[in-house]
């Protein structure tokens, strides 16, 4: 399981570091092209209003400031300090920066983990110097930071260079110095502010979870941007995306690392572990994060973001003025899993009435020849969202709506729907001059000119809405009293169900036999065929080496036929695994009919103990049709965990098959993600394969279990 740092400091510790009220700029430069110039350039064009002490043995003055030769030299004790000097001579500069009493550090220095274990080594040391000192260390191997709200601009990137960032709604936390200043740089184009910027280059000691948890509780920031490329305190970055879950923020994230090839470029670029895949993918859904593939996706999801609008539904409203676009939209919309809902039939009624030459169901076409009369797109608009009860509503206008001879009246008309429906989420397409968008983007309408891409936006704010409408409503359920731990000794299946059937597994009846008489007698207390299968801690997969027998028994001769079966399944085993310890053969009543499933969990490096369910049988392994989820959860994270299945409608019945007992199958995987993360220190894996789903109302029951303990 992911281990946090024993000395994480507190999330609120970062303050000195992005919010100081006093600063020094080690190994400053007078010349501004340089990197420990250009940061003091910054920070003075910004208007900082506190201390700026420059340090440099070489100079009296940089900048135009008063220069002094070291730290110790300082006439007080700044809070936070930028240090660019080379990386040998930085661990005598941070212990003098503790010993002078400064709470946070900046270093832009290379040549640490990146380098490989020579670095690494130096790294480990100025993580410890920081540590024991108190002091809060960004990088090192980082671009900075900025807060455009109070002008600290303790960063180096160009990005900067041209135009200053602005106090905005939009932060960014990025483990890529470049790719977070080209975040920025294409944010501020498209007219989306940065308050904050963070990179964490090599995070000896400040990571991504750090910055996250810290923009969760800012109350300047609305919206977390963010880039990774691997987590090392899995815990840590749960807890910061919680904390952003209850301040209502959305966060945005690209993680890269999808990719065999992607995941060793990451681990080699910042020394970061990039983790599973489809473990990150569970991560997010699980905490509501928006995750983008692509910078135009990120874009559009912030920009969206930023109005702050997060409809809690998913019926999507299209309208256009060209039939195929409006199909482009409708299928971009199906592919995100959008409601593309007609209008009720009344409603179509009363739209083909006020343009008789539209295409009414929806999308809603209401061709160019609306702008005869740029009022009727507006009462089109009021129509569809009192009636069609859409979250959003899409519209294509192209560069209709920046002719010179329309934008004016649309705008005026445009903005009479906004006061009659503020909270409704309307994006618009269109084609126009920066200050044609500009008029329609302060009318509070966010504007893209790819209306696929306007599509894509709505459906991230949908995400958001209605992750943000059921945060809070579902717990995990206690763990059962009493319940016992999983032993230091491998377990035989008969172990692993007895344990398991304590944190509320059901399985089907089951008895341990050590003699083939017991066998016999067990087998008439079940009733009926039974199957048999060898019991022992040492053979994982049993029926590799021929340890399961099924329906053997049943009729006049059942005894004969079950001692027989005994006794064969021994010699079986014994001939293929002679050192094995044998228990006995477990005899076990054949299951009643249902759908199989699977239900697994695995102890993730990163993220501890990781919960799956899918259809069981070979189509597990075959379609690999599975989903994942982080222990623990509640039962209405098991329910959609299960909706994600793509053969999640066979579980409702197909062809006259009933319908089985879904509930009680997201029941027992919230069970048994509350033993995964109660034990999770213990275990390995757990495999439960298959469970019966049973028809509807009748529950559920595991028919085989394996339980691994944790490698010690």
């Amino acid at each position: 399981m992911s281990k946090p740092l024993n000395d994480r400091p507190a999330v609120s510790t970062l303050k000195s570091l992005i919010d100081p009220a006093s600063i020094a700029v080690i190994g400053a430069s007078d010349d501004p092209s340089r990197i420990g110039g250009r940061p003091l350039a910054y920070i003075q064009r910004a208007g900082f209003k506190g201390d700026i002490f420059p340090v440099n043995p070489k100079r009296d003055t940089v900048q135009g400031l008063n220069a002094y030769p070291s730290v110790a030299d300082l006439p007080r004790a700044p809070e936070a300090c930028i240090i660019a000097v080379p990386a040998p001579i930085v661990p005598e500069t941070l212990e003098a920066c503790v010993a002078r009493g400064v709470k946070a550090a900046v270093l832009f220095s290379s040549g640490f983990a990146e380098m490989g274990a020579e670095g690494q080594a130096a790294q480990d040391r100025i993580r410890r110097i920081a540590r024991d000192g108190g002091l809060r260390l960004l990088g090192p191997n980082c671009l900075g930071i900025f807060n455009a709200h109070s002008g600290w601009m303790a960063t180096f990137s160009s990005s900067v260079d041209n135009f200053l960032p602005e106090p905005g709604p939009v932060a960014i936390a990025s483990q890529s110095g470049a790719y977070g200043s080209h975040v920025f740089a294409l944010l501020r184009k498209s007219g989306v502010n940065t308050g904050i910027w963070i990179t964490t280059g090599n995070e000896a000691d400040v990571d991504l979870a750090d910055a996250i948890g810290y923009l969760a509780e800012d109350e300047q920031t609305k919206v977390i941007v963010s880039y990774a490329e691997g987590i090392r305190d899995g815990d840590a970055l749960r807890a910061s995306l919680q904390k952003a879950s209850d301040a209502g923020k959305p966060v945005i994230m690209m993680k890269v690392g999808r990719s065999a090839v992607g995941a060793a470029a990451a681990a080699s670029h910042t020394a970061a572990l990039a983790g599973s895949d489809r473990v990150y993918d569970a991560l997010f859904r699980q905490y509501g994060v928006v995750r983008v593939d692509s910078t135009d996706q990120l874009l559009d999801a912030a920009y969206a973001a930023s109005r702050g609008r997060f409809p809690a539904g998913n019926r999507i409203g299209l309208m256009t003025i060209s039939g195929g676009v409006g199909v482009q939209m409708a299928d971009a919309a199906d592919d995100l899993g959008l409601d593309v809902a007609p209008m009720p039939e009344e409603t179509q009624a009363k739209l083909k009435a006020l343009l008789p030459f539209a295409a009414v169901r929806n999308p809603v076409d209401i061709t160019a020849q609306a702008f005869n009369d740029v009022s009727l797109i507006s009462e089109n608009l009021r129509i569809m969202l009192e009636e069609g009860n859409y979250d959003a509503i899409v519209a294509f206008f192209t560069m209709i709506a920046s002719s010179k001879y329309i934008a004016d009246d649309l705008i005026k008309t445009l903005a009479t729907t906004r006061e009659q429906f503020p909270d409704k989420v309307i994006l618009l397409s269109l084609i126009g001059s920066p200050e044609i968008v500009r008029y329609y983007e302060d009318g509070g309408y966010p504007v893209f000119e790819d209306p696929t891409r306007a599509v894509s936006a709505a459906a991230s704010l949908m995400k958001l809405g209605r992750f943000f409408a059921r945060r809070g409503t579902d717990s995990p359920p206690d763990a059962p009293k009493g319940a016992p731990k999983v032993p230091a000794a491998p377990l035989s299946e008969p172990a692993a169900m007895s344990l398991l059937a304590k944190w509320g597994v059901p399985f089907v009846r089951h008895r341990l036999a050590g003699s083939a008489g017991a066998a016999a007698e067990a087998a008439s207390k079940l009733g009926g065929k039974v199957v048999l299968k060898i019991a022992s801690p040492d053979i994982l997969h049993k029926t590799e080496v021929g340890g399961v027998m099924i329906g053997v028994g049943g009729g006049e001769d059942g005894e004969v036929k079950i001692r027989a079966a005994y006794r064969t399944l021994l010699d079986r085993v014994r001939g293929q695994v002679p050192d094995a310890r044998i228990e006995g053969v477990l005899v076990a009543e054949m299951a009643p009919e249902g759908v199989e499933a699977v239900i697994g969990v695995q102890r993730d490096p990163t993220f501890g103990p990781v919960v799956m369910v899918g259809l069981g049988g070979i189509l597990v392994e075959v379609l690999e049709d599975v989903a994942f989820r982080l222990a623990p959860f509640g039962v209405e994270e098991a329910r959609r965990m299960i909706a994600e299945l793509k053969g999640a409608k066979i579980f409702d019945g197909v062809r006259g098959a009933p319908a089985t007992d879904v509930d009680a199958l997201a029941e027992l995987l919230a069970k048994v993600s509350v033993f995964a993360a109660a034990e999770a220190d213990r275990i390995e894996s757990v495999d439960l394969n298959p469970v019966r789903v049973l028809p509807k109302g009748q529950g559920v029951v595991a028919l085989d279990a394996l339980v691994l303990g944790a490698k010690t």
